[in-house]
């Protein structure tokens, strides 16, 4: 079999991406400034702006976002006449959890059973080593036929919307004839996969207070109301017996109509202990890409070690609740919060707090990007069609820049597949994956280039 130019140039690249995604894993860029330094965020926005200039990128800024963080923007112009096509990532990351579960430490790519481990492997700095290896494979067979835009943004994880602002604030900086956004993945290794619809989200933070400060469990428990009980009672309300989303007046039976998950592959990739059961009803497909799905992600309470025998007066938590395309998560958040006022047991004080906020999205699969994508993947990945997915999470970015600019086509391609284990603890990105979406990104540019030409 032939092998394109295009992949023999990335194939030969791939230590020097190593190397990189070496250089760019190590920054504990966590968008978190009570836990991790603003300055680690900050060292690897210049390390990607510097990347991008030794690329020929011009206009190269750190945006200073509304939200406090920094987003890197470069600009690369083609040749005359030629289409605009803007290529999304972001650097900053998610914390790494517990860090003594990781097999290697988080911040450090390792190399290990065919697969690089660390925390951003592929959500998403690898996401941003794709787009360079697709760019330089360009350059080195007859050069990037269309004009390119580099985002990389510094706030996803935490969803506080600075890009969002500024793009809406800026609206000239981003426009763009086709978006390729490098931050979804593969539905398994070695099948390529756009993603069709991603979930919104919102996020809330719930406190009750029921007294004026902690008493002795002993002596007032059994009448005097414990802040965290009432808490727990009130997260329980948000889902029934099977585990289904019961939040006041938000519809939980939509079905997914297109590539299915298959049961059996879902328990494994979600690491499923054996004998617990999968929550909800419906197809996986429908429960994790069609329906709304709430999660505790935080509570406030007392850590068992070092516990003393007290009622709480006072409970927080934090609930992130994922929307499907079809719904509107301003309307989600009002019904969450709604819903957490009414559900609150025995007249406890609560108060809620929005944190973040942002829309499902879904693409036009059918439009011409979307051929030119399907021809590309077809030769990075022989024998295989492109399928088409859903993704649970959120970018909420896709909506900003489709109101934005609403004749662009938008296109999700990534690397986080299922065993990449993207949030959790040993995180890895799969060197083939990188590989071959690199060529289908190369390889798509210059289809659509042509396409565009025709």
């Amino acid at each position: 079999m032939t092998v394109h130019p295009i992949a023999e140039t990335i194939a030969s690249l791939m230590p020097r991406a190593k190397t990189e995604l070496t250089e760019l894993v190590a920054f504990q860029s966590v968008a978190d400034q009570a836990q991790f330094p603003k300055s680690e965020c900050e060292a690897a926005a210049n390390w990607v702006a510097d990347a991008l200039r030794s690329e020929g990128f011009g206009d190269v800024a750190l945006l200073d976002t509304p939200d406090g963080t920094q987003s890197v923007y470069g600009f690369l112009p083609g040749p005359a006449d030629a289409p605009t096509v803007l290529l999304y990532a972001h650097y900053d990351v998610q914390p790494p959890l517990d860090e003594d579960a990781w097999v290697s430490p988080p911040f450090e790519l390792t190399d290990r059973d065919g697969r690089w481990y660390g925390r951003g492997a592929a959500d998403c700095k690898g996401g941003f080593i794709m787009h360079l290896l697709a760019l330089r494979a360009l350059k080195a067979n007859g050069g990037i036929p269309v004009s390119v835009k580099v985002i990389a943004e510094g706030s996803e994880e935490q969803g506080t919307g600075g890009l969002e602002r500024y793009a809406e604030a800026h609206p000239d900086l981003l426009t763009a004839d086709t978006i390729v956004i490098g931050d979804t993945g593969n539905f398994r290794v070695g099948l390529p996969t756009v993603t069709a619809t991603l979930r919104g989200m919102t996020m809330l933070r719930v406190r009750i207070d029921t007294l004026e400060g902690n008493l002795h469990s002993g002596q007032f428990g059994g009448a005097a109301p414990d802040a965290l009980a009432a808490l727990i009672q009130l997260l329980a309300s948000l889902r029934d017996e099977d585990g289904t989303t019961t939040v006041d007046g938000l519809t939980s039976d939509a079905s997914w109509d297109g590539l299915e998950y298959p049961e059996a592959e879902f328990r494994k990739d979600a690491r499923v202990l054996d004998g617990v059961r999968l929550i909800s009803e419906g197809s996986v497909a429908d429960r994790i890409w069609a329906r709304p799905a709430v999660t505790v992600i935080g509570i406030d309470c007392p850590p068992v070690v070092g516990a003393t025998p007290s009622l709480q007066a006072s409970a927080r938590a934090q609930i992130s609740l994922r929307v499907p395309p079809g719904q509107d998560a301003a309307d989600a958040t009002k019904l969450l919060t709604a819903h957490l006022e009414s559900h609150t047991p025995w007249g406890a004080r609560v108060s809620v707090e929005q944190v973040g906020q942002g829309q499902p999205f879904k693409a036009d699969i059918t439009s011409p990007a979307y051929t030119s994508m399907a021809d590309a993947m077809r030769v990075a990945y022989p024998g295989e069609e492109m399928q088409a997915s859903g993704m649970g999470g959120s970018i909420p970015l896709c909506n900003t820049l489709s109101a934005l600019y609403p004749e662009a086509e938008i296109l999700l391609i990534g690397l986080s597949e299922p065993e990449a284990q993207i949030h959790a603890v040993n995180e890895s990105v799969s060197p083939e994956e990188l590989e071959r979406l690199s060529v289908t990104e190369a390889l798509f540019l210059l289809n659509y280039a042509q396409s565009k030409k025709a």
